[in-house]
Formats: structure tokens, C-alpha cells, sequence
């Protein structure tokens, strides 16, 4: 991997560059023009605001995109505080004598054992994590960059010097293999 190359930041150039771009990926994930619209604004401003932490490591649209994500969750915490949270109410019969609904806060929680889940949830983490690790080095590497670290294509290409065909025949390539040590390893114990 070429680690060294620095990325630069070029601020003029954000809107021209990346707007369209930033505005569809917040537009995917907000069902609300103006809202995706100030949410890419605020980007841009707290990218300004923060040029001093922009280390180069990654470029200038990755890390606009890692602003813009926390800026959405940002927005769904907003929404889903418990001081801007309206009386929401939810049905659980929708007719005749039983008709009622539940308030939001008040809906029963499930039933299912949380320690039971999480001690599930553990275990399918380690062997996914061992499945991974025995991966060849080079489809390691690009699962980890394209659906851990979440890098763009471009990105991963250009920081393992591979085409885009070979990267998506690398990650099926990878996916089987998981797949199989999953089977293997989790549905087979």
C-alpha cells in the first residue's frame, strides 16, 4: 500500500467537486430535500472549520463523507431525542372492540434474553473475525477496506493498484470463502 501520499485540501473547489455527490449519498439516507440540503451545507462549513485536523491520509472526499456522517446521526439523535419526542402513537389492533394503540415511550420491549443474544452475538463476531483473518492477505485486505472501513472503490484501487473488475472479483471471490468457513464454523457447531 502507498501509505505516503498526503491528500490536500482545496475548499474552493468543494461545491463544484463534491456537492452533487454528498447531497445524493445524504438524500439516500434523509427523505427530506431541504434537510439533505443544509445537512451537505454544514458539512462544508465544519470542514472548513476543521481544515486543521485533516491529516491527508484519506481524500478530500472521504473525509467530507465521514463529516457528513455524523452530521446525519446528528440529525436522527435531534429527532429522536427524548425532549423532542412527540406523542407518537402506534396501533396494535386497527379494528373493532380491541381497536387501541400504544404511546411510542410505552410499546412493550421484546422478550428475547439479552444475555442470550449478546453471548450469540460474541460468538458469531469471533468466528467471523477468524474466517476473515484466514482470508489470502490481498482479499483480506480488500474486504476490510470496502466493507469495514467503508473506502470508495476508487480509493481501494488506487491504494492496492488494482482495476475495479479485479477488486469486485476479489470480493466475491472473498465472500465465498467466508461464507464457507461460516457455514462451517457457526452453522455446523
Amino acid at each position: 500500500m502507498s501509505s505516503n501520499k498526503k491528500h490536500a485540501l482545496n475548499p474552493n473547489k468543494w461545491i463544484e467537486l463534491y456537492a452533487d455527490y454528498l447531497f445524493n449519498y445524504t438524500i439516500t439516507r434523509i427523505d427530506n430535500h431541504d434537510i439533505a440540503k443544509d445537512l451537505v451545507q454544514e458539512t462544508f462549513f465544519s470542514g472548513i472549520k476543521g481544515q486543521a485536523n485533516f491529516r491527508g491520509r484519506a481524500s478530500e472526499r472521504t473525509w467530507l463523507i465521514s463529516i457528513l456522517k455524523r452530521k446525519i446521526i446528528d440529525h436522527y439523535r435531534k429527532i429522536n431525542s427524548a425532549k423532542g419526542k412527540k406523542e407518537v402513537r402506534m396501533s396494535f389492533y386497527s379494528d373493532g372492540e380491541r381497536k387501541g394503540s400504544w404511546i411510542e415511550e410505552c410499546i412493550p420491549q421484546n422478550w428475547v434474553n439479552e444475555a442470550e443474544k449478546s453471548i450469540e452475538n460474541d460468538e458469531l463476531k469471533s468466528v467471523l473475525n477468524k474466517c476473515i483473518d484466514h482470508l489470502p492477505d490481498k482479499y483480506r485486505m480488500v474486504f476490510l477496506l470496502k466493507t469495514v472501513q467503508e473506502y470508495q472503490t476508487e480509493e481501494v484501487c488506487n491504494e492496492l493498484e488494482i482495476t475495479s473488475s479485479n477488486l469486485w472479483v476479489i470480493m466475491h471471490r472473498a465472500r465465498v470463502q467466508l461464507r464457507k468457513c461460516i457455514e462451517e464454523n457457526w452453522f455446523n457447531n
